[in-house]
Order: structure tokens, then C-alpha cells, then sequence
């Protein structure tokens, strides 16, 4: 099955790559699901920004969506944040290079030059030649709301990583 991933991180609480995998089949109708849980008047979903009732609805709206979360955690042998999301990524390609078309990583101007260059490395050492990737607004594609969703309740803890359960596929130590 082809597939395409969506990735964001959190740094609330160590170092966390989420990375949302989603059938290519499936895109278009859980683009349009997402689009659905859109306040009047917001152009994106940001769990940093939204209330705990619209939190609740997004996480239960993903429940009911063919969309799985990995998620990837540096180790604490990792001093840097470049260094822990490099290691995620390098995880994260590994995991997918044998399925995915497509990887799309949430734009960060501080770190999307590094991205392209760890990515080509990364790539080519895992044999990935098909694979694609690219960085993306949040406010131009809608399934990076699903890792910036469950990165975030993951890290939150408690009521919030148990309602994000059913969608987290795995943890993974990188």
C-alpha cells in the first residue's frame, strides 16, 4: 500500500517527531474531514491555540480517520535539537522507505535547508530513490494538523495522550 507522511514535532517535553501516515487513496477525504473541524474565520487547526472542547473534538474527529501516528523520541544521547531530529529523521525514512511516495515536513525557515540536506542523505542511504519530500505551511496543507494533533497531546500527558491513543500506531526511541 502506498502511503504518504505528514510530520511536525514538539519540543514541550524531549524531543518528539510525529510523523502521520496516511494511504495515498485516502488523502483527499481526510484533507476535506480536517477541513470540516474549522472554527469560522481560522485558516488552520493549532492544538497550542485551540480551546480544550475544540482539542477534544479534533482528537476524537481523528479516531474516526484511516490515519496512524508514529511517533519518534531522541534519546537524551543526543545534545542538540539538530542532532535529536536528525536522528528522528533518519529513524522516521528508514520506517518509510519502503511505502511512501511522499513526505511532507511542516516549513521552518531555521531548519528546512538542514532538512533538504539531511534528507538527501537519509534517502539515499535507505535506497529510497521514489520517495519525495517537501516542507509545507500548516495553512496550505491540512494534514499537518494531524502530527501538530497528536505531538501535542502526546506531550501534554494524561486525558490528552489517552484520547490521542487509538490514532498512535507506535513510539519509537531514535
Amino acid at each position: 500500500m502506498q502511503t504518504q507522511v505528514y510530520v511536525d514535532e514538539t519540543k514541550a517535553k524531549g524531543y518528539v517527531v510525529a510523523a502521520a501516515v496516511v494511504a495515498a487513496g485516502d488523502i483527499d477525504a481526510v484533507r476535506r474531514s480536517l477541513r470540516g473541524l474549522l472554527p469560522r474565520g481560522q485558516r488552520r487547526l493549532h492544538m497550542v491555540s485551540e480551546s480544550d472542547p475544540l482539542r477534544r473534538k479534533i482528537l476524537a474527529a481523528l479516531t474516526d480517520e484511516p490515519v496512524q501516528v508514529d511517533l519518534y523520541v531522541a534519546r537524551a544521547a543526543h545534545r542538540t535539537n539538530i542532532e535529536r531530529r536528525h536522528a528522528c529523521l533518519e529513524r522516521l525514512v528508514a520506517d518509510i522507505a519502503a511505502d511512501c511516495t511522499l513526505l511532507t515536513l511542516e516549513s521552518d525557515e531555521t531548519q528546512d535547508r538542514r532538512d533538504r540536506q539531511d534528507l538527501a542523505l537519509l534517502t539515499r542511504r535507505a535506497g529510497c530513490h521514489g520517495l519525495r519530500y517537501q516542507h509545507q505551511s500548516p495553512y496550505a496543507e491540512p494534514l499537518l494538523w494531524v502530527p501538530d494533533a497528536v505531538g501535542w497531546a502526546h506531550a501534554r500527558g494524561r486525558e490528552w495522550t489517552r484520547l490521542a491513543a487509538p490514532v498512535i500506531r507506535r513510539v519509537v526511541s531514535a
